[in-house]
């Protein structure tokens, strides 16, 4: 997994302080990581070009306890790592399984930082060689045909593994396990399709993949706590040809991480959900905006037409009210100017009221 660094960064932040300090520091510093790891720094002002660094990990498998902790394989692969910086020292310190020494006055001033990442190294290499030593023998001669007994190995105490020696092949089985349902979910999907990946022409190379929601049959008769899973069983066969030189150590440490990826795809996988949610919601948010920002304007439209019509007909209205009382008005007036109607009194009128014409004698000129 070339996404997970294999030097330790705390360690290394340390070490590095240390080495370019223009002054000798005195320290005694314990440090703790991931996977119930210990680190134990102790520097002296009297003696500032030696630092001397414990390490205590827990052994991937418990079965058999070597000398100092650790098999001659691993004591072997420790020594390759900067043979020139560092020593060990036997017996280690109390409560570590490794004690180093490591003199800073050997490293090159340009070569530093390649030099103590490499010294940082060292837990990933005890553990990984633990792994190399049971894949070394996959295509041993003194296999027998049946089934071996599967090997416990635990790099996190919550989540083991095993490894099952058979003909021809070694299988790594990992039960897996998820705090939540939706990361259950994720998970599975995951290894449906890196069993698709995996079958095809162009990973025809990488170790074969299954994925099982039951234990497979090798891991019968083994403990029910180690069994119970809700995310399955996922196995891996590896063969001869994929621990063949360089390889052995990819394998390895692929092997080690399989656990820390998946939850690293898991989370990814969540995250890029999450945003995909979000970034659809604001859209659909925006959509719903945008509609009820038209829906507005066209309701105000229709109000101010609306109104415009209740003016008009309210003017109507209001004309044809002031013409009716006005001429209820005029028709009372009327009344009042006209004389009382009698029956008959026109006829009266003209035969015994009539006014006599007189005409004058006197004539009058207009004078200009």
């Amino acid at each position: 997994m070339a996404c997970f660094e294999r030097a330790s960064p705390a360690l290394k932040e340390i070490l590095l302080k240390l080495y370019r300090a223009e002054k000798p520091m005195e320290i005694d510093h314990h440090l703790y990581e991931f996977g119930s790891v210990e680190y134990h720094i102790q520097c002296s002002s009297s003696d500032p070009h030696n630092t001397y660094l414990s390490i205590s990990t827990p052994l991937l498998s418990q079965g058999v306890v070597f000398s100092y902790g650790l098999s001659h394989y691993t004591i072997q692969m420790v020594k390759e790592v900067c043979s020139d910086v560092v020593e060990i020292i036997n017996p280690a310190k109390e409560g570590y399984q490794l004690t180093l020494k490591l003199n800073f006055a050997k490293i090159p001033h340009k070569k530093d930082l390649k030099i103590i990442t490499e010294i940082c190294t060292v837990q990933a290499v005890i553990l990984s060689s633990q792994l190399k030593e049971l894949l070394q023998n996959v295509s041993s001669h003194d296999i027998s045909q049946g089934m071996y007994k599967p090997v416990k190995l635990v790099y996190h105490p919550r989540e083991p593994f095993f490894v099952i020696r058979q003909p021809k092949k070694i299988t790594a089985v990992f039960p897996m396990r998820f705090k939540d349902n939706s990361d259950v979910i994720i998970a599975t999907a995951f290894f449906q399709e890196l069993m698709d990946v995996g079958s095809s022409e162009a990973w025809a190379r990488a170790p074969p993949c299954t994925w099982s929601p039951i234990p497979p049959p090798e891991l019968r008769g083994e403990p029910f706590e180690d069994l119970s899973t809700n995310g399955g069983f996922v196995s891996f066969d590896i063969s001869s040809r994929h621990v063949e030189g360089k390889k052995l150590d990819k394998t390895a440490w692929s092997l080690l991480n399989f656990y820390a990826y998946v939850k690293y795809h898991v989370k990814s996988t969540r995250g890029f959900i999450q945003r995909r949610m979000r970034k659809r919601l604001d859209s659909l948010v925006e959509v719903l905006q945008k509609a009820s920002t038209e829906e507005e304007e066209d309701t105000h439209i229709k109000k101010v037409q609306g109104w415009k019509c209740v003016r008009k007909l309210v003017s109507i209205s209001k004309s044809k009210t002031l013409r009716r009382r006005c001429s209820d008005f005029t028709k009372k007036i009327r009344r009042i100017r006209l004389p009382i109607k009698i029956h008959g009194f026109d006829r009266f009128r003209r035969r015994w009221l009539k006014i006599p014409k007189f005409s004058s004698a006197m004539k009058y000129t207009k004078l200009d």
